[in-house]
């Protein structure tokens, strides 16, 4: 585990819409895996693809938050939990909505996969 290492200015969260109104009506961002695994997933912009076409090819519900990581306020550790060779951003803590810079439509393609919406 090591904390803020290989620290990009800017990384991605996949949420739903539904997930992110909840945490804009509490004032911060908390997923599910926060209660259940102690951090919220993330991945930096060179990751993010991956993970959605490998986590959630073909869903239609899906938006990007792209964050600010010198904004957010809960540590962020970077590490390899998945055995993948990669070391992904993970926070610690809630996330707080003034860290998010921008929120973003996912659609998948027509064949289902994903792309960076800036791409």
């Amino acid at each position: 585990m090591s904390e803020l290492v290989g620290l990009v200015p800017y990384i991605w969260h996949i949420t739903t819409p539904a997930e992110w109104a909840v945490a804009q009506a509490q004032g911060q961002y908390t997923a599910d895996s926060l209660l259940t695994e102690g951090f919220i997933h993330c991945s930096t912009p060179a990751q993010v693809v991956e993970v959605a076409n490998g986590l959630f090819r073909g869903r239609n519900d899906l938006i990007l938050l792209h964050i600010n990581s010198h904004q957010v306020q809960s540590p962020i550790v970077y590490e390899d939990c998945y055995q993948t060779g990669q070391q992904f951003p993970h926070i610690y803590g809630p996330l707080n909505l003034d860290a998010v810079t921008a929120v973003y439509p996912f659609p998948p393609d027509a064949g289902g996969r994903f792309r960076l919406p800036l791409a």
